[in-house]
């Protein structure tokens, strides 16, 4: 009997539980232990169904079969039947009560769980760990502190409970306090901290925690890293990312969303790739997820090809991976593209969700299908059941502004169910920008005033638009109002990742870059060509009222001008030249750059804040069309 059950025992343990049911299926006569392995196996397997009909038919059960069967049900989900299991046992030691509690709390029935707490005759450590855990888990951290201050006896794992209910509920001062009493300061509890911190914006304190950390694990790299990602320090997270791996700690799957996020925000293409062979070394590349990052990361650095690659290897495909694909080829202006790929995901049965529509309505607006968008707009509620949002109303907006039919763009506004928002009135401004039109942009911008009084956009696209007419009292009456309203504008950047290194320029700070003598030498060469090839500098997109020789400056050292005047010098022959912008790029360095795509026979790829310009041969994909 014993060399049976050791045989069963033994599949069990290695998930083998066919095999483990061919042995017990054969066996001349079985004990307890017998069935309760097989009931045990099939509860493993996340066969709750036929571990609960091989319960039944047990001739004889004992305590540990009774608790087997019952994390069963509470693993399905099936708390209430687990309740009426528990109140059928014949006996209830502190492991079943416990197990239920947590059953309770997994559902958020605190008030269950609390009921069969309090009728224990003994509790444990485990049993008070499990009540503060749920009660953390359950943002009720008050009752759980009180709980806490009366436990008997603590352990590692009810002040880590204590400390990540403090953290989750973003209540860090007194997660940070409880930290520096704890007495063991275990890995997790340093973890949960560095994760607390993190979200909270304190990332100083976060490395400090790490800093002093004598032993790291994967989650501890993992939550710096994610720290640094979270609040701005792209570089700091990079940076990281590589010590982890160079010191031997595999990556793992928080790590590697938190990088490829930092490659897509900065869009640097050799570092992502890096990544994506990390992702491929470290197992993870089959990770539904992890896939839909990669296609992410590689559309907003510019490779569609890449990113295509990943997505056609990808088998089962969520609708993430398809949302990557269309609005991936929506901001390269291959509107034609961007339809068929929605059109395949229709085909597959996978139904389109409202971040879908968005990609797809984007697609028609930068490429001009009026007749296309409004069909499938008109189509999400009908055919798609998708109930179309304020964001959706303000990719008509843009789609029918951009094509110059502003009246019909207003009457949409006008007759929107729903109110519209900042990010409406803000596609109508745009296009009363790109068609000149003053009565309709002077609407928009004071709607947006109101609705966000501190957004500097509005005020810039309006002294824009008047300075475009050369209306400069107007502007100076607008920037007057800025200042008093302490509104001020974010300052125009790029940069471009060279030899592993991000460089980041601002406009007119050519002269504060390590290698300022060569930029400007070359930032004149390429003066020279320009001029050669017809280029004349456009004043109407600097907008002060200054002469026009300090308008060509001005003009000249934009910060997209200085970025691509960098990759020239540095980026090789044959490689296209990646430039980013946080704004939208100018329009005299637009015309700028792509003859210098002619001049130079260079590929310049720039995504700005809304798209990308793929510039080549003194073409852009934009068509024109931004």
């Amino acid at each position: 009997m014993a060399s049976w059950n050791g045989m069963i025992s033994g599949y069990v343990k290695n998930n083998m539980v066919t095999e483990a049911r061919v042995f017990f299926n054969m066996m001349p006569e079985r004990n307890v232990v017998s069935w309760t392995s097989m009931v045990r196996g099939y509860v493993q397997e996340g066969d709750i169904l036929e571990a609960e009909s091989l319960f039944q038919e047990m001739p004889e059960k004992n305590i540990v079969s009774w608790t087997v069967m019952l994390g069963g049900l509470i693993q399905d989900d099936r708390v209430d039947e687990a309740r009426t299991l528990f109140d059928s046992m014949p006996e209830k030691d502190v492991v079943v009560r416990t197990n239920m509690i947590a059953g309770y709390c997994q559902e958020g029935r605190m008030l269950e769980a609390r009921e069969i707490f309090d009728e224990m005759p003994h509790r444990n450590v485990v049993s008070w760990t499990t009540m503060i855990s749920g009660y953390t888990r359950n943002l009720q951290v008050e009752v759980a502190r009180k709980l806490f201050e009366v436990m008997p006896e603590k352990n590692v794992a009810s002040w880590t409970a204590m400390l990540t209910g403090y953290t989750q509920c973003g209540r860090i001062e007194e997660a940070s306090e409880l930290f520096k009493v704890m007495p063991e300061k275990s890995l997790v509890a340093c973890n949960a901290m560095i994760l607390g911190f993190g979200q909270n914006g304190k990332v100083e304190e976060a490395r400090e925690v790490f800093d002093r950390m004598s032993s790291k694990d994967d989650g501890t790299w993992s939550a710096m890293v994610k720290g640094y990602a979270r609040n701005g320090f792209e570089l700091e997270a990079l940076d990281l990312f590589s010590k982890m791996g160079k010191g031997g700690v595999k990556a793992n799957y928080s790590s590697l969303i938190s990088v490829l996020t930092v490659c897509s925000s900065l869009a640097i293409l050799d570092q992502g790739g890096k990544i994506h062979a990390v992702a491929v070394k470290s197992e993870f590349v089959s990770d539904v997820f992890v896939a839909s990052a990669l296609i992410t990361m590689y559309v907003k650095c510019g490779d569609l090809v890449k990113a295509k690659l990943v997505f056609d290897r990808f088998a089962l495909k969520d609708v993430v991976m398809w949302n990557s694909m269309i609005s991936g080829y929506a901001q390269y202006g291959l509107g034609k593209e961007s339809l068929d790929v929605f059109e395949e995901m229709c085909s597959t049965g996978m139904g389109p969700d409202a971040i879908t529509f968005i990609g797809v309505l984007s697609a028609c607006s930068y490429t001009g299908r009026v007749e296309d968008g409004m069909k499938i707009f008109y189509s999400m509620r009908l055919k798609y059941s998708v109930e179309p949002t304020a964001e959706h109303y303000a990719c008509i907006v843009d789609l029918l502004g951009r094509a110059g039919h502003l009246h019909e763009a207003m009457d949409m506004i006008v007759h929107m169910p729903i109110e519209a928002d900042a990010v409406v009135w803000g596609a109508l401004l745009g296009s009363c920008k790109t068609h000149m039109n003053m009565e309709l942009a002077e609407i928009a911008a004071k709607k947006l005033l109101q609705l966000e009084p501190e957004n500097a956009g509005p005020y810039i696209l309006l002294s824009n638009i008047y300075a475009k007419n050369e209306r400069w009292e107007d502007v100076s009456k607008l920037r007057k109002f800025m200042r008093v309203k302490n509104v001020s504008k974010s300052p125009g950047c790029s940069w471009i990742e060279v030899e592993k290194k991000v460089h980041m320029f601002t406009g007119g700070d050519g002269l504060s870059h390590p290698e300022q003598k060569s930029i400007l030498g070359m930032l004149d060469r390429l003066g020279v060509l320009l001029r050669e090839a017809g280029y004349c500098p456009d004043g109407t997109f600097v907008f002060h009222d200054v002469d026009e020789e300090q308008k060509v400056y001005n003009l000249g050292y934009h910060s997209e001008k200085l970025a691509v005047a960098y990759g020239l010098l540095k980026v090789p022959e044959g490689i296209p030249i990646r430039v980013m912008k946080n704004l939208r790029v100018c329009g005299d360095c637009h015309t700028a750059i792509k003859l210098l795509s002619k001049i130079t026979r260079r590929e310049i790829i720039l995504r700005d804040a809304n798209r990308f310009h793929h510039f080549k041969d003194g073409a852009c994909s934009c068509k024109e069309y931004w």
